[in-house]
């Protein structure tokens, strides 16, 4: 069809006209979505920082909702057996100058799986405190822990709280819970439900340690009849750190039993000079550095450095007042091997006692094989030695250097007095002087308390480190 240019004109014109209807219709329908989103949100970094703080609001909810609420649960006085190798620790209890101790890994653990909400309110107290680098094979505390039982031994329920209906027959499996947060090196054994009452410092029938040692060139039997002189009661402030500034000023204490005797009796090697023995004693309560003083001066004798009878003499304070200066024996083979409890009827974990023998295990089985090759060195050095003397095994348990011209301890410099220790300890303030009821001066400890100790509910001191009355800071036992 031919049209005419007018024509063509016209469709050209009515064609533009809808093309701009169109483009109107479309920029409203534009302006329209833009205008809704503004309404939403103005701007998108803003609204992306709103949606970031309303979701860090849920989240510090939803953790504020989950809030352990420890009142609403029952609580059990119970007693723990502990076993620990304190080599890499800087002793049991917790120190204000470094947070490693076996004591302070304890309670990391203890508040992670919520059994107590926290220590000043856990009823807590230790059997002893072992110092740095030595181990445990049982140490015993007692403390309160969340308990999932309404009634039995130990169990206090709160006061708002109904007693439930169907309580678990079972308690909360406190070993294997603690077990699965500690260090491999620190293991709970068992545990015990006990009176509220029970203090695990105050309760100890007896303590016992064990200190480790190859036989070497040492005389044991020497030892052994030196080592039984330590029986009974005596002064033994010659044979400890005299701790007068925490208020240990009484220094008598009890041993029930004291040996030498080979580690492994059924398999005695009088010949082999790494044949392992050990000191074994067993007491009431010990001083600071106690055993290691005492296995000190056993390794002089068995050394032939010293005869048995010195140890008669260092327990004469009379006419050995003050203590005279020697090295103690080294740390790591000292181990608190038994508290004893009469009565407690341990709770053992049988799964869980089978992952304590293989993490015990594995330990023994790097450190055997470490000594093994060191036994072959030896052996092989040894086989090609012309000098005798070269080859003889000498007695590295000492602290300090060697001396080659030995001194015999009666003849050596002496420590200060009890007497001008505690004068010194008086005149700065930690130590005060009181009349007694009948007239006699007493010396009473008035010395800063510690954050991390709690006072004794009992006002016996079987099993303390001192034996002074009206002491206002409860010392735990020590070595």
């Amino acid at each position: 069809m031919n049209l005419s240019e007018e024509a063509v004109l016209a469709r050209v014109k009515a064609l533009e006209e809808e093309v701009e209807r169109l483009k109107a219709q479309l920029k409203e329908k534009s302006d329209g979505a833009v205008e809704e989103r503004t309404t939403v949100s103005p701007d998108p970094v803003a609204a992306e920082i709103k949606n970031q703080e309303n979701g860090a609001a849920r989240k510090k909810g939803k953790k504020a909702e989950r809030v352990f609420d420890f009142s609403v649960h029952p609580r059990r006085h119970v007693a723990l057996r502990l076993a620990y190798l304190g080599w890499n620790y800087q002793g049991f209890a917790v120190q204000e100058n470094t947070e490693n101790t076996v004591e302070a890994r304890l309670f990391e653990a203890l508040l992670k799986t919520r059994l107590i909400q926290d220590r000043q309110s856990s009823n807590y107290h230790r059997c002893g405190r072992t110092d740095k680098g030595v181990s445990a094979f049982s140490q015993v505390i007692s403390i309160d822990l969340r308990s999932c039982q309404y009634s039995g031994l130990g169990v206090t329920i709160p006061d708002d709280v109904e007693p439930k209906g169907s309580a678990p027959t079972a308690e909360l499996p406190y070993v294997k819970m603690l077990n699965r947060v500690l260090p491999p090196d620190i293991r709970v054994l068992c545990w015990a439900p006990v009176q509220t009452g029970f203090s695990a410092r105050f309760d100890c029938q007896y303590r016992t340690y064990r200190y480790y040692f190859p036989r070497g060139d040492l005389d044991v039997d020497l030892m052994a009849a030196a080592a039984r002189r330590y029986e009974g009661t005596h002064d033994f402030r010659n044979l400890c750190k005299m701790d007068v500034g925490n208020g240990v000023l009484q220094f008598q204490r009890t041993i029930l039993s004291a040996s030498v005797q080979p580690a492994q009796p059924s398999h005695p090697s009088p010949s082999d000079p790494q044949q392992l023995y050990l000191f074994e004693v067993k007491g009431l309560a010990f001083l600071y550095h106690q055993v290691r003083c005492m296995m000190a001066v056993l390794l002089l004798v068995g050394q032939k450095l010293e005869a048995p009878e010195i140890i008669d003499k260092l327990v004469d304070v009379e006419n050995n007042p003050r203590k005279p200066q020697y090295s103690m024996a080294v740390d790591y083979p000292l181990v608190l091997y038994e508290c004893h409890f009469d009565g407690l009827n341990w709770n053992n974990e049988d799964e869980d006692g089978s992952h304590v023998l293989n993490s015990l295990h594995q330990h023994w089985t790097q450190t055997a094989v470490k000594a093994q090759v060191l036994h072959g060195m030896i052996q092989g050095l040894q086989s090609s030695a012309t000098d005798k003397a070269s080859s003889s095994m000498e007695c590295w348990l000492m602290e300090g250097s060697r001396q080659r011209n030995y001194r015999p301890l009666l003849e050596r410099p002496r420590c200060e007095s009890l007497e001008s220790r505690i004068q010194h300890f008086v005149k700065r303030g930690r130590l005060e002087r009181e009349e007694g009821e009948s007239g006699e001066e007493a010396t009473v400890f008035r010395g800063k308390r510690s954050k991390h100790l709690h006072q004794a509910t009992s006002t016996q001191q079987q099993g303390t480190d001192s034996a002074v009355t009206n002491m206002e800071v409860p010392l735990q036992p020590t070595i």
